[in-house]
Formats: C-alpha cells, sequence, structure tokens
C-alpha cells in the first residue's frame, strides 16, 4: 500500500483579489479613446506591456498600505502578464514582506480578444459590423470574439485557479495579483452569482487598478465571505491617483 502524504484541501483563510496597477497599455487606449482612433497604438503583446510610472508608484503605495493595514501573505498568486507580475513584486517590496513565493498562473490572464485586440469600439463597429451586432444581442457575459473567450471561458479556467488555491494554500492569507474581468468573475464564483447580478455589478464602475478586494473565511459554513470590494485607499492614502482605465483590448471585455 502506498504512503502518500495527506493533502489538506479547504478554502484560504483570507483572500484578496488585487487588480494590476496602472500599465502603458491602460495609457495607450485612453491616448486612443481621446484622439477617436480605431487601433490602440502600442507595439509590444498584451502580455509584455509593462507598468506605466504612476503604475509603479501606485504598485508601491499597495504594498505600504498592505503592510499598515493587512496580516503578512503567505502565498502570491499572479497572473503571468508583465504588468501583473511587477505589481506583486513591486508591491511586496514595498510592504517589506521577503520571501513570500509568487505563483505565475497562466488562468489568471487576462481576457482573451482575438481578432477584436488593440481595436477601440469605434475600430470594432468600422472593421467588424456584424461582431459589434453579435455582441450586443449576447451580451458581454456569453459573446465570444472570433479568437478570443467570453466571460464564461474566463470562469472555466478561473473555477480550476480557485481549485488550485484550495489545495496549495488552504487556511493561508493568499493575495491573487490579476485583471479586471478575473476579479469580477472570480466574484461570480465565489458568490456563486446569476449573470445579471454579475453584469450589474459591473455595471456600476470599473474596477480600479491596484484596487482591494477582501475575503475572508467563515468556518463554520466554510465558504469566503466578501468583507470588501474595489477598495482604493492604498493609492487614496498616498495621494496617488486613482485610475480605472480598462487594459488594451477592447474596453470592458
Amino acid at each position: 500500500m502506498g504512503t502518500g502524504v495527506a493533502v489538506e484541501i479547504g478554502w484560504p483563510s483570507e483572500l484578496y483579489l488585487i487588480r494590476h496597477a496602472e500599465s502603458a497599455g491602460n495609457v495607450a487606449r485612453e491616448a486612443a479613446l481621446a484622439s477617436g482612433a480605431h487601433v490602440i497604438d502600442i507595439a509590444t503583446r498584451d502580455c509584455d506591456v509593462p507598468l506605466s510610472e504612476l503604475g509603479e508608484r501606485q504598485a508601491a503605495a499597495l504594498g505600504r498600505w498592505c503592510a499598515r493595514n493587512v496580516e503578512p501573505i503567505d502565498a502570491v498568486m499572479s497572473s503571468p502578464y508583465v504588468r501583473a507580475q511587477e505589481t506583486a513584486a513591486i508591491a511586496l517590496r514595498s510592504a517589506r514582506w521577503s520571501g513570500v513565493p509568487i505563483a505565475v498562473d497562466e488562468r489568471l490572464r487576462e481576457k482573451e480578444f482575438g481578432m477584436l485586440d488593440r481595436l477601440t469600439r469605434t475600430g470594432i463597429e468600422r472593421k467588424f459590423p456584424e461582431q459589434a451586432e453579435m455582441r450586443g444581442l449576447l451580451g458581454k457575459f456569453y459573446y465570444r470574439p472570433p479568437g478570443g473567450e467570453s466571460w464564461t471561458d474566463v470562469i472555466l479556467r478561473l473555477r480550476s485557479a480557485l481549485d488550485t488555491a484550495r489545495c496549495e494554500h488552504a487556511g493561508k492569507r493568499v493575495a491573487i495579483v490579476t485583471h479586471q474581468v478575473i476579479v469580477l468573475c472570480a466574484r461570480y464564483v465565489l458568490e456563486r452569482m446569476t449573470e445579471r447580478q454579475i453584469l450589474d455589478i459591473d455595471h456600476t464602475g470599473d474596477v480600479a487598478n491596484c484596487s482591494v478586494t477582501t475575503y475572508r473565511l467563515d468556518p463554520v459554513a466554510n465558504e469566503l465571505v466578501l468583507q470588501a470590494y474595489n477598495v482604493v485607499a492604498p493609492m487614496e492614502e498616498a495621494g496617488e491617483p486613482v485610475t480605472h482605465e480598462a487594459d488594451v483590448p477592447v474596453a470592458r471585455g
């Protein structure tokens, strides 16, 4: 008979969902919208887009705020995109939390936009009017651009990533550094929401760069309970601008 080691499975004691700090892609997208351009002008792949100078300051402010307001975390799960990894590394350094492992997980990456990548909403309507019409009919939750993902596709991979958090970080304090759509889809999964409920939350406004969404384990119910959503205190207390820009691909998923 085998003598395998038993693995504890359960929710983290605390879970922090953090959207990455402002990136160069956020800035490029805002410039494209302001000028009425159809294509967002940025040379690198979306996954390679770094933080802006403001984003670096936001990430440092996040770390200082965490050091004052959060018990030291045990582990970080990060999107593989450069802007997320940079946010995690800068925040940990600023918090002076050394030795915290950062596990890069491709399931936490940004929603993929396929053939609509880098196009503004106006650009999509001009270049692919049939896709703009289809998205209007299906809604953002179920619409999948050619070569891209719907929110339901993102939710499928996110369920798997959250299962990994349960297997590897039971009872620990864990931060997930990721993207706007992932934060929203995580709420959908963790709080067992309907399509209408999560889209209503999305409609109230964007998830801010470097904002913190906090869950704490209810041991009786054995589930994570939302404590705070989209908290921007790290930037406000540091006197840094609060930014809400969507990423390089088309606005709002």
